[in-house]
């Protein structure tokens, strides 16, 4: 066995000592690398969750071709696997459109030459996928001098809301250019104005009502197409609608032309955009509304003063209007017309006062006479109440939607038609059975009336006489049944000399059969002229 002296167990001691730090020293430091060759790894873990969670897949082009690209772009390529090489990518069976694959070959070759950064939108062979690659020169960290870093967005969704906004922008835009165009044609003044109340557009309507060069000086100038009305402008007007929110619709004088005109002017709020208005010439609809409302009073008195029953119902069937004999001819209260009361209402009055005829249904009847509101054409009805009065009744639609109605009390007049026609009857019975033979001529010379004794003898027909013939006619078709046919002459004279010359004259006439009839020749009091003849 060795033995160690003191100076070499020293030494020993020294020796293992070293050895024990560094031994300790190379255990902390593996512990220390083995921490950070975990921290990092965390760290590229990270990395790369955050890479496959990005909405772009990054892709890295070598300078010899070579390619590194994240798993989902084989998926928007539609191919088995990620390519190889960029040439694989830009290839005419790489996924992509020909002409889109020819592209992004030309923008990688040149960020690789010149470094220069590009952005080019592609697509998908036979789908309809939409990438965008951006592409710029690759770091060294990355790649070699020559690489390029592409990273390629799947755009479809992106590109197809860009597309529907442009459409909207589109349709918006050609909505504002005809909006224009309708604005500036508008035959009636229009305006718009800034949140501050400045005139900012106005049309060429409006232009010419302030007698404006232009609508440039108008709005330089700040020319207002209506003045101040008790201290209020047209822009304390505007600051109103604003204030309210809502529109304000106003009635004021403006010069137009040289002449003082009614306007109608409307300052519509448009929030942020401001205020816009407009002005409606509503002179000649005032004037008319002045003549309608003296017509109507006009026709009014009128009515009131006719002595048939009127009565006048709205649009909505209320009694708006009647007469006093409309009261007096259904023996109505008037105190009860006062309210308005609906068209059935009305009905209900007369029937209680037993003023309309009797029905076993009424109801229904009232219900077809209120279709009277709605018939394009006016109504007639007869109506015999119950104490023997005869009531014409005439119902006009207004055009308003309301009904005129006009109650004529015919009575009299029926009754004195049924007394004409009695008379009538008497007389054409009594005339038909006289002994003589009565033919009456008009003063043109037609025959209008006769008796059967008047055919019997000149054996006319009774269709003949019917078409009421002349007497020049007339004697022409019987002549031959005259002794001497040239008498007809005669009769033809001397009625003439009744109907033209006002004469009285007799004769007689012979007949082929033996008979010999005197005749006269009477002029009527009337227009009507008589030849009566007789044995």
């Amino acid at each position: 066995m060795m033995t160690l002296g003191p100076l070499g167990a020293i030494i020993l001691g020294v020796v293992l000592a070293g050895w024990l730090a560094a031994a300790v020293w190379a255990l902390a430091s593996g512990q220390r690398m083995r921490r950070e060759g975990m921290q990092a790894q965390g760290k590229f873990d990270r990395l790369a969750t955050l890479l496959a969670s990005a909405p772009a897949a990054p892709v890295i082009i070598h300078p010899d071709g070579r390619l590194e690209a994240a798993d989902r772009l084989a998926k928007w390529l539609g191919k088995p696997r990620v390519p190889t090489f960029a040439s694989e990518l830009t290839a005419a069976d790489g996924g992509l459109e020909r002409e889109d694959a020819a592209a992004l070959a030309g923008e990688i070759a040149s960020a690789q030459r010149a470094g220069k950064s590009f952005a080019l939108p592609v697509r998908g062979l036979g789908s309809s996928r939409l990438l965008l690659v951006r592409g710029a020169p690759a770091g060294p960290e990355l790649a070699s001098n020559g690489g390029v870093v592409l990273w390629i967005f799947d755009a479809t969704d992106s590109q197809a809301e860009i597309r529907s906004l442009q459409s909207k922008v589109e349709q918006l835009s050609d909505a504002l250019e005809a909006l224009a165009g309708l604005v500036e044609a508008a035959p009636f003044p229009m305006w718009h104005r800034t949140p501050d109340l400045r005139l900012s557009l106005v049309n060429s309507a409006y232009v010419r009502a302030v007698d404006g060069g232009s609508a440039h000086d108008v709005i330089a100038q700040g020319i207002e197409l209506v003045e101040p009305v008790g201290g209020h402008s047209a822009q304390a007007a505007a600051a109103d609608a604003i204030a309210q929110d809502e529109p304000v619709a106003r009635m004021v004088p403006a010069t137009i032309d040289g002449e003082r005109r009614t306007m109608h002017v409307v300052d519509v709020p448009l929030g942020v955009a401001g205020v816009a208005g407009y002005a409606v010439d509503q002179h000649e609809l005032e004037q008319a509304r002045v003549e309608h409302r003296r017509l109507e009073a006009a026709q009014r008195d009128l009515l009131d003063r006719l002595s048939a029953g009127v009565a006048r119902f709205g649009p909505d069937r209320a009694l708006r209007f009647w007469n006093q004999p409309f009261i007096s001819l259904f023996a109505l209260h008037q105190d009860r017309l006062t309210d308005a009361p609906l068209f059935e209402r009305v009905l209900d009055q007369m029937r209680d006062a037993r003023r309309i005829p009797e029905h076993r249904d009424f109801p229904a009847w009232r219900a077809e006479r209120r279709d009277w509101f709605l018939s394009p054409d006016p109504r007639e009805e007869n109506w015999l109440l119950q104490d023997g009065t005869h009531l014409r009744v005439y119902a006009q639609p207004l055009p308003d939607g309301g009904l005129l109605l006009i109650f004529e009390d015919r009575t009299e007049q029926v009754q004195l038609s049924s007394a004409r026609d009695t008379l009538l009857r008497v007389r054409t019975a009594t005339f038909d059975n006289l002994f003589e033979s009565i033919g009456v001529f008009s003063s043109d010379g037609r025959l209008q009336m006769w008796n059967s004794r008047f055919r019997a003898i000149w054996g006319a027909t009774e269709e003949m006489l019917a078409t009421h013939p002349r007497i020049d006619d007339l004697m022409r078709d019987v002549q031959s049944r005259l002794a001497k046919p040239q008498q007809a002459t005669l009769v033809r004279e001397l009625v003439r000399a009744a109907t033209i010359e006002r004469k009285q004259r007799a004769g007689h006439v012979g007949f082929a059969d033996g008979r010999i009839f005197e005749f006269a020749a009477i002029p009527l009091p009337t227009a009507m002229r008589s030849s009566p003849c007789s044995t």
